[in-house]
């Protein structure tokens, strides 16, 4: 059976504008559930679809070929669509025996849901699938009665088994059912199950402060608990960016006292950090020695051939080191990095390659930022 992914992805949100390609904790929020269903390994392949290029052109820029493009019609786009309509247009120009409808707005959803999913349906003959949280509320209608219990027998919350709320994270839908009948969901239908946390549909801002709240509380980055190394630019990363002259040439450069207690804590945790520059700086050579960092490689003009040698040198696969930088001349080697960082404020083909966008701007506490996550990481 082929089973297939797909995302459906429209440019016309008012609640938040461009919703769906602003970042959400470090990431675009269409790539949190891609992502997920491209590390669950469950499908054979994965899809994105839009009628607007700027929506294509992002998830291109951010999965390259590991996403498939599907070209939206406008009339699937309106307000008024429905998503079965999103869902037809899509299996016309496309093959699969299962299809999974993935849901931009459930950043929370995790690689294991779609893994668990994808059992239940196989083992239980299934037809479609929803997904949902248990909820333990008791309803009422608007004119007064009761829906799920009785008053006059209040159990209590804790004996009480509740009912389960369809969160829209994703759905399963065989292609005769969606076929036939048009709908996603029919025949012999199954549920999984959720977390509760999972409930939170990003619709409005209060929903996505709460979404970036949760996300970064409990961060994915696939590969960031196996990080042996830090690999870290200087201009514009440890730094500002900013250069301060004086008659003989360079004499300041700003960095950030945060960052070099960061650096600290990671080493003391067993986590080497290096740091990579292609300008030869006194000043920057002071710093380092100020914080103790041994691996330190100023004058670099091929960043890429020297971060392989000291992999191949620390006898350490470059999926376990993490590389942080802001300009085009990192983008080779945040992309054959494990985990890929950037501050807040790197250039736009950075932040589209980088799995984690920092809240903070380079020589901010950007670099701290980084420490801090890798720290939570490898420590759990």
């Amino acid at each position: 059976m082929r089973w297939v992914a797909y995302m459906p992805l429209r440019a016309g949100s008012k609640s938040i504008p461009d919703k769906n390609i602003r970042s959400l904790a470090g990431r675009p929020l269409f790539a949190w559930a891609l992502e997920a269903a491209l590390a669950s390994k469950c499908f054979d392949a994965v899809y994105a679809g839009s009628d607007a290029g700027s929506i294509r052109a992002a998830v291109s820029q951010r999965f390259g070929d590991r996403v498939g493009l599907f070209e939206r019609a406008a009339a699937t786009c309106s307000d008024t669509a429905s998503t079965e309509a999103a869902m037809l247009e899509f299996a016309a120009e496309v093959e699969f025996d299962v299809l999974c409808l993935v849901q931009a707005t459930s950043p929370l959803t995790a690689p294991d849901d779609f893994r668990a999913a994808k059992e239940k349906f196989i083992d239980e003959g299934l037809d479609s699938l929803l997904t949902a949280v248990p909820w333990r509320r008791f309803f009422w209608t608007p004119d007064g009665r009761p829906v799920n219990y009785d008053p006059a027998r209040r159990p209590r919350r804790q004996e009480f088994e509740g009912w389960l709320m369809e969160n829209g994270a994703f759905y399963l839908t065989k292609a005769a059912l969606l076929s036939e009948s048009g709908v996603r969901l029919g025949g012999r239908i199954g549920i999984h199950r959720m977390d509760p946390r999972s409930a939170l549909e990003i619709d409005d801002p209060h929903d996505w402060t709460m979404a970036e709240q949760l996300l970064r509380a409990s961060l994915r980055i696939p590969g960031l608990r196996e990080i042996h190394t830090l690999v870290l630019d200087v201009d514009g990363t440890l730094t500002d960016g900013g250069m301060y002259y004086g008659p003989d040439g360079e004499a300041l450069k700003k960095f950030n006292t945060r960052d070099a207690h960061g650096i600290g804590r990671l080493r003391a945790a067993g986590v080497r950090v290096c740091v990579i520059s292609a300008e030869d700086s006194p000043a920057v050579a002071a710093r380092m020695r100020k914080i103790k960092v041994d691996e330190y490689h100023p004058g670099i003009a091929d960043k890429p051939a020297l971060l392989a040698a000291r992999a191949e040198s620390w006898n350490v696969a470059l999926g376990r080191i993490a590389y942080m930088g802001d300009d085009l001349g990192d983008l080779d080697c945040l992309r054959r990095s494990g985990v890929a960082f950037c501050p807040a404020d790197a250039v736009p083909e950075i932040r589209a390659e980088a799995d984690y966008v920092c809240a903070l701007a380079g020589g901010a506490g950007a670099v701290r930022e980084v420490c801090d996550l890798i720290l939570a990481a490898t420590q759990k």
